[in-house]
């Protein structure tokens, strides 16, 4: 395994910090999904930093920085969820697009991704809550809330990949 930079470890750092701030800051409860169902920005950092940094920083990024706030933020029954969809939409995002963005393969991926969120919070609720029906309320909130970061990523992308040519782990 490739030992870790002090580069590395400092864009990591940073980026677990802007997930979490994303997420704490723009975020919205849906009012049809009581039990969960929270639409927050924290998605845009964390597919940057798949896209431009690589599977190690971006499944860190994620999550850690949406496990963390989970943890501090009311959602603990929900991290398990958030750390194991964040760790494999990170290595999903991060092996369709790091190094070679393209629209086609982001939107192959992000539809994985999505599907990846919204099977691993179904299971989780359906888990948790005893039931198959309950867990169906939040299946919008996740499908949104991935549209949305997708969308808002794609949009700063290609302007992001030409000050980024100049920044790497290496």
């Amino acid at each position: 395994m490739k030992s870790i930079s002090v580069r590395e470890l400092v864009f990591t750092a940073l980026f677990v910090a802007l997930v979490y701030i994303f997420t704490w800051l723009i975020k919205i409860q849906l009012p049809f999904a009581p039990n969960g169902g929270l639409i927050h920005l924290g998605n845009v950092p964390f597919f940057i930093a798949c896209i431009f940094f690589g599977k190690r920083v971006g499944m860190t990024a994620g999550a850690l920085g949406l496990g963390l706030f989970d943890v501090t933020s009311g959602w603990v029954a929900w991290s398990p969820m958030t750390v194991i969809s964040a760790l494999i939409m990170g290595y999903i995002l991060a092996m369709f697009n790091f190094k070679r963005f393209a629209i086609k393969n982001y939107a192959v991926s992000i539809v994985l991704v999505a599907i990846v969120k919204v099977l691993t919070y179904y299971i989780g609720e359906s888990i948790m809550f005893k039931s198959l029906l309950v867990p169906l309320a939040s299946i919008p909130g996740n499908i949104i809330q991935i549209v949305v970061s997708a969308v808002i990523v794609a949009v700063l992308v290609p302007p992001m990949t030409r000050i980024m040519k100049n920044i790497s782990l290496e």
